[in-house]
């Protein structure tokens, strides 16, 4: 893992910020303007073959000024390896497809702009995949409401899906976060007389 690492690093230079191995797997943190580039290396090199796009995901730190990474999951069935490469970016800036490379980026490129809002630049057909047509925002993103907007119901009056704001009947609830196993530790001194 070392010898590859050295040798990809060698290889892409300034296309990598940096590069770590973390339980018996390597991560490279690439530069955005140079994933395309990075990943089809990682692929066409005889010494990497990470021939295989195994997923393409999301995650959000809305506290920094990039707040998405994207991260690229790659196999090598003939080294039997897997690589990770993570590149950073915000919901103004889009990230070129991968489409060109791995032709299945399609679907998670998708997702990716579904759930978050991630932008792919020169995307066929960049359009929503979960969530339904009128859906409004993007759900894993960390300040989107655990409840949704929205809420989705069928209508036997007018026979048709309808969408209603949601309406939350409590105003307060209160979660003690415990395990049922342990018991609370709030029991009142009137039920834990011993008469």
């Amino acid at each position: 893992m070392i010898d590859l690492k050295d040798h990809i690093l060698a290889a892409l230079g300034t296309s990598l910020n940096g590069a770590q191995i973390t339980l018996g797997e390597l991560t490279l943190d690439a530069r955005r303007e140079d994933i395309v580039d990075t990943i089809a290396f990682l692929r066409d090199d005889p010494l990497c073959k990470f021939t295989t796009l195994i997923d393409i995901c999301g995650a959000d730190y809305p506290g920094r000024d990039r707040r998405y990474d994207v991260v690229y999951h790659l196999l090598s069935m003939q080294l039997n390896q897997r690589i990770r490469i993570k590149i950073t970016t915000d919901a103004d800036i889009p990230i070129h497809t991968m489409i060109g490379v791995y032709p299945v980026a399609n679907w998670y490129e998708r997702e990716a702009f579904d759930m978050y809002g991630i932008a792919f630049d020169e995307h066929p057909d960049l359009r929503r995949l979960l969530t339904d047509y009128g859906f409004e925002g993007h759900p894993l993103r960390k300040d989107f409401p655990l409840s949704g907007f929205v809420e989705c119901r069928y209508d036997e009056e007018r026979k048709s899906v309808i969408y209603e704001a949601v309406n939350l009947p409590q105003e307060f609830r209160d979660f003690d976060f415990m395990s049922p196993w342990e018991g609370a530790k709030y029991v009142h001194a009137e039920e834990n007389t011993d008469d």
